[in-house]
């Protein structure tokens, strides 16, 4: 296939980024039903729960990009954890173009398992979310 020749850009082309919306189907996780649709806030929600409970790689239909490496922190040493997981947690959750950040982190070593408490910024307002992380941290 060529190239088409003879087309020029005008060098002031203004260009406009838009934000698509965020509208997605509501997951009650609890009864396993879809239960209408959730906007903004929420949908960045539930989309930070969705993440960080796939598992990256594992799954083809998802891209790269999409899912938390979590599981490979089981039965390693805590303060290897300890370093690790925030990494994984705010690269994992920075692939969707709502977060803006994810900072505050706190992690707690109960036996096997590491309870993770951060903030997550998002272009509709921060909100505290966390992760539990087990089987022989």
């Amino acid at each position: 296939m060529a190239t088409p020749t003879g087309t020029i850009i005008p060098a002031n082309l203004e260009i406009v980024e838009e934000q698509q919306p965020s509208l997605t189907y509501g997951i009650d996780f609890d009864r396993g039903r879809v239960v209408g649709m959730v906007d903004g806030l929420e949908a960045v929600k539930q989309a930070v729960f969705l993440i960080l409970q796939t598992e990256r790689y594992r799954y083809l239909i998802y891209t790269p990009d999409y899912g938390s490496e979590l599981e490979g922190l089981i039965g390693r040493d805590p303060l290897y954890v300890q370093s690790e997981i925030k990494r994984r947690i705010r690269e994992a959750l920075m692939q969707d173009d709502r977060i803006e950040d994810v900072m505050n982190f706190s992690i707690r070593f109960d036996g096997d398992n590491a309870l993770v408490r951060f903030t997550v910024v998002s272009a509709f307002g921060n909100f505290e979310a966390e992760q539990e992380v087990g089987g022989g941290v």
